[in-house]
């Protein structure tokens, strides 16, 4: 889908594509998993057959949407870079720093637009109204960060929501237009909407951790990353409810250093890291209990990749990077 009348732009546009492979998996994966996982009506077709036309025609459909999914989730993160002025992206030189602000934002520009023309060709006006609603939250997430009041700074609620709009949106959506696209019902589409929804905030939620616990070289990019920048995440939310006098370090902000030792120390006397991580664990098992509520199936193809997406609810719990 990534193709441009102008070399420089394909370019630009592909080259993070190429940046740390692994973790541009996640997303797509969890998504064939999930259209694997609730194809459930369709029968075993014939190769060539009326049934076998459909079922392809509906595999690609929802591939669709997971190369979509990944679009605008790089378009957000190109963008994301140039607010933030960020040098690295895994471990790399971003676009941004590579190339100029102009032309990664022109990037991601393109890399929507390129979304936009593969939501068109689907034909379905619900699964476009919900991934244009995608881009709504990735917009207003990212606007609440920047604009972030000392009070809204202490909330675990602001901070949840943001999380939501941020992270977790994309990922919910995306796995509700796959059962939409699939002809599901209202109640099974909510189900893949709730896996994505707690799957995603788990994920940040472990982001979270690692960013205080990670190495850069692990993380491919500086530890302390979001502090350093004056964002409060769990961690240090948490520390607060146990250190009230930590409140005043945080409405203060974080550009002297000073501030930042002072909240890493009680950081460490807390039991911020670990509550986050509980936290993520109730997210992740409430992923995992949304597919367990799905319609039973005795094929073993959608039986395999439901336990593959459970097992993804650990899988992000435990990683390191």
């Amino acid at each position: 889908m990534v193709v441009a009348e102008v070399p420089k732009l394909a370019s630009a546009a592909e080259s993070f594509f190429k940046m740390g492979v692994e973790r541009k998996r996640f997303r797509p994966t969890v998504l064939l998993l999930m259209a694997t996982a609730l194809n459930v009506h369709i029968p075993e077709p014939a190769a060539g057959g009326v049934g076998y036309t459909l079922a392809t025609d509906l595999r690609t459909r929802q591939q669709s949407i997971a190369e979509i999914t990944e679009m605008i989730h790089v378009a957000s993160l190109l963008h994301d870079d140039v607010l933030d002025d960020a040098d690295k992206r895994r471990g790399i030189g971003s676009l941004n720093a590579v190339m100029g602000n102009q032309l990664a934002v022109l990037a991601g520009d393109f890399l929507l637009s390129r979304a936009c023309v593969g939501l068109a060709a689907l034909k379905n006006t619900e699964v476009v109204s919900l991934l244009a609603t995608v881009v709504e939250h990735l917009v207003t997430g990212e606007t609440m960060q920047m604009t972030t009041s000392s009070e809204q700074r202490c909330s675990m609620e602001y901070y949840m929501q943001k999380t939501y709009y941020r992270t977790a949106s994309l990922i919910s959506n995306s796995c509700k237009a796959i059962a939409l696209l699939a002809g599901q019902t209202a109640e099974v589409a909510m189900l893949a909407f709730e896996y994505g929804k707690n799957m995603g905030l788990a994920f940040q939620l472990i982001d979270d951790v690692l960013d205080f616990t990670g190495t850069s070289a692990s993380l491919g990019k500086g530890s302390l990353s979001d502090i350093q920048r004056g964002i409060v995440t769990a961690p240090i939310l948490f520390a607060m409810e146990e250190f009230p006098q930590l409140h005043a370090v945080v409405y203060q902000g974080f550009d002297n250093p000073e501030n930042i030792d002072i909240a890493l120390e009680y950081l460490g006397k807390s039991n911020g890291i670990q509550r986050t991580r509980e936290l993520a664990m109730k997210h992740a098992n409430l992923a995992a209990a949304a597919i367990g509520s799905l319609p039973d199936s005795n094929d073993e193809n959608v039986r395999k990749s439901r336990r593959a997406l459970v097992d993804l609810t650990q899988r992000v719990i435990i990683r390191n990077k």
